[in-house]
């Protein structure tokens, strides 16, 4: 009977041994898969980062809202916009802008001897400079840009013949135009983002700098690669 229980202790405390080292080598190796699954992904995102921050080029385009002011002592308007662009990288970081810009709205002018209610204006900018990425992760990148150029003014297309400094609206014509803002993307793959741009936008005409702001909406393609 004593020999029995011996031999049924023994057999029980083998059991349990080899149970335990067989649960400490699953748990050993489900860590190194877990490891190993870890450095997978971290190299998994590296290559997505090089293979969206490598292309050459950048294109996109869409829409915008800009706050502008047309005349020196009139309200400011609300605009919508239209804009296209591309960018040249010399390389992940460092690119230079270019871009152009359409603006529509209605200036303020109030009551006139005219009897205009507010007209109908619009402005057309095409801008260059450098822009500089300073955030790049697999799903975010943020670049800061400065860009100048010229502005072409038409402040009289909807005055119905009446110059539009007449209506206290800017002359038409063509002047100076500078911008800073910065383009921030959300990438659903590495050569295709949406992008969305808070910007000021510098103007002169008149002879005075007008401050506006606005923010554009809209999607980049990227293609080709820095050598």
């Amino acid at each position: 009977m004593f020999g029995f229980s011996v031999k049924s202790v023994t057999a029980v405390l083998t059991a349990v041994v080899i149970v335990s080292g067989a649960s400490s080598l699953e748990a050993q190796s489900a860590h190194r898969k877990r490891r190993e699954s870890n450095a997978n992904r971290k190299a998994r995102i590296e290559r997505t980062i090089q293979d969206t921050y490598t292309h050459k080029w950048e294109v996109g385009g869409g829409g915008g809202y800009l706050r502008f002011r047309s005349g020196e002592d009139l309200q400011r308007n609300n605009e919508v916009t239209w804009w296209v662009s591309g960018t040249y990288y010399m390389n992940p970081k460092l690119g230079i802008l270019a871009d152009v810009q359409g603006s529509y709205g209605n200036a303020k002018v109030g009551n006139t001897i005219y009897n205009i209610q507010n007209p109908q204006i619009s402005q057309y900018t095409f801008m260059a400079g450098p822009s500089y990425r300073v955030y790049a992760k697999e799903k975010y990148a943020a670049s800061i840009f400065g860009t100048v150029g010229a502005g072409i003014g038409k402040f009289d297309s909807g005055s119905k013949n009446i110059p539009a400094v007449n209506l206290g609206i800017w002359p038409s014509e063509t002047r100076a135009v500078f911008s800073v803002g910065a383009n921030l993307d959300y990438n659903f793959y590495p050569n295709l983002a949406i992008r969305v741009t808070p910007l000021y936008l510098g103007s002169t005409w008149g002879g005075t700098i007008q401050n506006n702001l606005g923010v554009n909406v809209g999607v980049i393609y990227r293609f080709g690669r820095i050598k």
